[in-house]
């Protein structure tokens, strides 16, 4: 037994469900809810997308939603933790999440810092009409070409010191804890990203020709059902949203009180990220609509996603709408919020795997943790090659990175561990809605098949031909380069032993938690004791 001055501090936990959902909602609703879903939406058949969009929803977001809630709450860990307390072998799978974390966090910071920056462009209009294109490559972010002079040091001002301002309220707050810091973050940022997104979306459909836009973004293709891209896309999509299968809601459910509705809270985030999604899509293509009627063209010809959207299209909006002003604030003012809840749960998935392995103290591990990643994000992201090793890094992660460990944590838990029936009889001890044979066969059958699909497309896409024209080096480093460093240090971190003072040694909650799982009779069918809860005895 381990003494008193080395036994682990009881594990943090949310101080209610409701903050848990709301956090959990911030983690899903980010970036990509805003400026990807409504392009995704219209090009894959406008309202006929719903159909594809609520199949994959129902059948690969909310099933893997409850797959991470299951390993999180059950084996009460970050996720290299909880991997390991399903079998030792299985830890490998938490670090590589935790370093697809290490990667995103680098880069998602300095978007958030974009739009900040432009939230403040926006009050003044500081782009000039006309010339939203070019300020923001030229004038903002002043991009260089890595062909040419490969990867650059020199600081851009604008860039560099919101990003730096970023890091400061990030740091602040997740070394504030899970309940005063990430808890409260939500409860304050969320209802207020809710209300500026409500008050842009009401704003957008006064413009004129926002009805051509609503009606570019709803008006259905039915034809486009039988491409088999369009379901392939609403897949990847639905699956990148919900934030599962790289750590994030195994950690944050590891939060959770013992007797937590499991997957009520899991129906709930799932479908209010959904909300979200279409009210972005309502907003955006209602000012889309207004920026063709003032171009003199259809939607098709203004109609963008991603960075194009956000820094060039909007900025163009802003330029010509009455009261364009408002509209640039509440937008960019959105994607702050959305990117700092984001961010911070994905830092999240990094320091509680830290503070688990070496058993430190939250606020040293944060600092250890948050400091080094900072510094790597503003040395890469504050340069004039920014922008391409974003692009770069961004779509070898997501593609190589996250689809490719969820792939393998499924087959690895469904196949090789045969852990399902143990989380599904998990899920359904406390939950309101219940699961069963169905549910596993879609994590276990379904899901594999997919993200297989999904992985295959895209592999087959980046070797076909250089991404995005980028030189072979570059890509070597920023994509492939590090796509196999993620999988070779993953496996190295596994190796490494884990603190005395480690949760993996001696974890109170999680020796109360077994306890009790196993003595307590399931409050609806009277069942005592929960398969494999004799598991997990010490590393």
């Amino acid at each position: 037994m381990v003494n008193a001055t080395t036994q682990p501090a009881r594990r943090e936990a949310f101080g209610s469900r409701n903050v848990f959902i709301l956090s959990a909602i911030g983690s899903a609703v980010g970036l990509g809810n805003i400026w990807r879903f409504p392009y995704v939406a219209y090009e894959g058949g406008g309202g006929a997308f719903l159909i594809p969009y609520l199949c994959a929803l129902l059948t690969a977001g909310i099933p893997l939603l409850f797959f991470d809630y299951a390993i999180g709450h059950r084996f009460r860990g970050s996720s290299p933790l909880a991997f390991r307390r399903m079998h030792r072998a299985a830890e490998p799978l938490g670090w590589w999440q935790v370093l697809i974390c290490v990667v995103i966090a680098t880069y998602y910071a300095v978007i958030i810092a974009w739009a900040a920056m432009y939230t403040w462009f926006s009050a003044q209009i500081t782009w000039g009409a006309g010339n939203e294109n070019d300020f923001f490559f030229s004038d903002f972010l002043q991009s260089g070409d890595v062909a040419k002079g490969g990867v650059s040091t020199d600081f851009v001002p604008q860039v560099g010191y919101p990003l730096i301002a970023v890091w400061l309220v990030v740091i602040v707050i997740m070394a504030l804890g899970v309940k005063r810091g990430i808890g409260r973050a939500n409860t304050v940022l969320m209802p207020l990203l809710t209300v500026m997104f409500a008050a842009l979306v009401v704003q957008s459909l006064f413009l004129p020709g926002a009805v051509e836009g609503l009606n570019a973004f709803f008006t259905p293709n039915w034809e486009a059902l039988a491409d088999p891209a369009v379901w392939a896309s609403a897949y990847g999509h639905i699956f990148f949203s919900l934030s599962v299968a790289f750590g994030i809601m195994v950690t944050y459910s590891s939060y959770l009180k013992r007797k937590t509705d499991l997957t009520g809270s899991g129906l709930v985030v799932a479908f209010a990220n959904s909300g979200f999604e279409i009210l972005a899509g309502i907003g955006v293509f209602a000012a889309l609509g207004f920026m063709a009627q003032a171009q003199g063209t259809d939607v098709a010809g203004v109609a963008a996603d991603g960075i194009g959207l956000a820094f060039v299209a909007f900025p163009t909006i802003v330029s010509q709408a009455t009261g364009g002003s408002i509209i640039g604030v509440l937008f960019f003012g959105a994607l702050v919020f959305a990117g700092i809840t984001s961010l911070i749960s994905v830092l999240e998935v990094v320091v509680a795997a830290l503070q688990d392995k070496l058993g430190w103290r939250r606020v040293r591990t944060t600092l250890a943790v948050t400091i080094p990643v900072a510094l790597i994000s503003i040395a890469l992201f504050s340069t004039t090659t920014a922008l391409a090793v974003l692009d770069t890094t961004d779509a070898f992660v997501n593609a190589f990175g996250i689809m490719a460990v969820a792939l393998v944590a499924v087959i690895v838990v469904a196949w090789l561990l045969h852990r399902l029936p143990v989380l599904r009889e998990h899920l359904n001890r406390r939950s309101s809605f219940r699961v069963g044979w169905f549910w596993m066969l879609l994590v276990g059958a379904v899901a594999p098949l997919v993200l297989g699909y999904l992985f295959v497309n895209e592999l087959i896409a980046k070797i076909s031909e250089p991404y995005s024209g980028y030189p072979g080096w570059f890509l070597a480093i920023f994509g492939w380069g590090m796509v196999i460093a993620l999988v070779v240090l993953a496996i190295l971190l596994s190796l490494l032993p884990w603190s005395r003072r480690s949760h993996a040694k001696d974890d109170p909650d999680y020796d109360e938690f077994l306890v009790r799982e196993r003595y307590e009779p399931d409050a609806e069918t009277g069942a005592v004791g929960l398969p494999g809860a004799a598991e997990g005895a010490r590393s």
